[in-house]
């Protein structure tokens, strides 16, 4: 019970974090709008899912290889929730390539804002 309560609190926090990313490139008018941030975080939660899937599938190359496809697989899976999700537009597939990218930019800001932010908590003042 207890790794179920895991799971659901960690697709939570996943739903939120990527919620976030996504009303900012939205805010930033970067290939795609969202409603509100209701929409944010199940579009977040979707593209995440899906997009986790669907490099599964795919063989790894190298570094760049990846990176493109990862990419174009993120694109793709934005275009597509687009269409499915009605508080959700995405400016056809250049706007979902630009949203990745932009997606990709700030989840990378953030994440190092937040570790940095948590090693310099453990830091000590010099004297």
């Amino acid at each position: 019970m207890e790794e179920l309560i895991g799971i659901i609190i960690g697709i939570a926090i996943s739903a939120v974090v990527s919620g976030l990313i996504i009303w900012i490139v939205s805010k930033l008018n970067l290939g795609l709008q969202v409603d509100n941030f209701g929409w944010a975080m199940l579009a977040g939660l979707l593209i995440g899912l899906f997009t986790n899937i669907i490099m599964r599938v795919v063989p790894a190359g190298n570094d760049i290889v990846n990176l493109i496809i990862n990419l174009v697989v993120s694109a793709a899976v934005i275009f597509a929730c687009g269409a499915l999700l009605k508080g959700m537009t995405v400016k056809g597939f250049g706007g979902a390539l630009i949203a990745a990218v932009a997606i990709a930019i700030v989840g990378f800001g953030l994440a190092m804002l937040l570790i940095g932010g948590a090693t310099m908590v453990g830091q000590s003042v010099p004297q």
